[in-house]
């Protein structure tokens, strides 16, 4: 039977946006990101982190890097009774670096490479899945797919939310203050809040 799964954006979803980070002291996770990720734990969804990482295109760090980076992310969830089940980036960039990293791949969000690579390698049924992220393009990235849509107003979310998206695909079904709050309304919709 294929499972649901709540994909999360990184950068300005999960923990603070602060540009290319290339030294694993200077990431810095949102104080609520331990309870939105436990929330989901508890739920039955998985949790699965999609995330551009273009700054390994850009010469700003390496994949190994990015690895010590997410390390210290699981860890410090991990900390606090919180679990990502999956982390599935893109390393690449169409117009900027050396190749390998400088090409136009089908990974890159909005395109829908990372998360069907994560429904095929998880077994992920993804009209029943989710994707929370600060940008239209993450809401595009899911939606093209057929999974649900929510922006956060962090990160780049608030911002965002001052124009119309673009496109039907960028339309969010809901927005949320912060991934907690996301969470927390995904989990009322399908009426598994225990948190209340």
């Amino acid at each position: 039977m294929s499972s649901k799964a709540i994909f999360i954006d990184r950068d300005g979803t999960l923990n603070e946006d602060v540009g290319y980070i290339s030294d694993p002291k200077e990431f810095r996770l949102f104080d609520f990101a331990p309870e939105a990720v436990r929330l989901i734990n508890n739920s039955g969804f998985l949790v699965i982190v999609l995330t551009n990482q273009s700054g390994i295109a850009r010469g700003f760090l390496t994949e190994e890097i990015l690895g010590r980076l997410h390390d210290k992310m699981e860890s410090e969830l991990a900390s606090r009774g919180a679990r990502i089940d999956r982390i599935y980036f893109c390393p690449h960039h169409p117009e900027i670096g050396e190749p390998p990293y400088k090409v136009d791949c089908d990974c890159r969000k909005p395109k829908s490479g990372l998360i069907l690579q994560a429904a095929t390698e998880m077994d992920v049924n993804l009209r029943k899945s989710y994707v929370v992220g600060d940008r239209y393009r993450d809401m595009e990235t899911g939606q093209a797919v057929g999974a649900t849509g929510v922006l956060v107003l962090t990160g780049f979310g608030r911002e965002e939310a001052l124009t119309p998206p673009a496109n039907r695909l960028q339309q969010p079904e809901h927005i949320a203050e912060n991934l907690v709050e996301a969470v927390r309304w995904i989990l009322n919709r399908e009426n598994l809040d225990k948190s209340r």
